[in-house]
């Protein structure tokens, strides 16, 4: 596969860790070195590791997977997105009781759910023969350096006095637009008639 194409693969499978970035970056406001690099380690390693397990899996299950991913990324953001919605509308909120979306169960999900579409990239290329392990570790950089700036630019975000009182919902709903993206792109409204 060349290089080129390659790398525009990897900057698509980015875009959705990257707008979840700026949605944290949001919803943090003060951006710590650590969190930026749980946030982009984190990110990058999962993207690395679907294609991977896209493409040791192969044919074998990739119809069934493929009939119900698009449903647990939407389902996990959805969770994550909610949650922040509901934070952002709290009467009082204790500053110590913000939640830290680069820690724990919320950045597993938020890392699954961003890197979730790898795995059919892993599928393909194991379609097409090609070897797993350069592709991986481009897609798992890329995605590295997309959340990292994302985080970053959602922090400049923040700041803004204007917006900071609506940054953690207006980060909620960002999680949610992507997840609905997730289902448009599979094609789960066209059945409904929507789109």
């Amino acid at each position: 596969m060349h290089l080129l194409n390659l790398y525009a693969i990897a900057v698509a499978l980015a875009m959705d860790a990257f707008a979840v970035a700026i949605a944290t970056g949001v919803t943090l406001k003060s951006v710590s070195m650590r969190q930026t690099f749980r946030l982009a380690w984190h990110f990058g390693l999962f993207q690395a590791l679907m294609p991977v397990i896209g493409w040791s899996a192969g044919l074998s299950i990739r119809d069934a997977i493929a009939q119900f991913d698009h449903w647990i990324a939407f389902v996990l953001l959805a969770y994550v997105g909610g949650g922040m919605i509901r934070s952002a509308f709290k009467m009082e909120k204790d500053e110590n009781e913000q939640k830290d979306p680069t820690k724990g169960m919320t950045m597993v999900m938020l890392s699954i759910a961003t890197s979730i579409d790898a795995l059919a990239v892993g599928f393909s290329l194991s379609i097409i023969h090609v070897s797993i392990w350069t592709p991986a570790v481009i897609i798992g950089v890329v995605a590295g350096v997309f959340t990292t700036a994302g985080i970053h630019l959602g922090k400049a975000i923040s700041t803004t006095p204007r917006f900071s009182k609506y940054a953690e919902g207006f980060g909620g709903v960002v999680l949610l637009l992507i997840g609905l993206k997730i289902l448009v792109e599979h094609g789960v409204f066209n059945s409904w008639g929507i789109f």
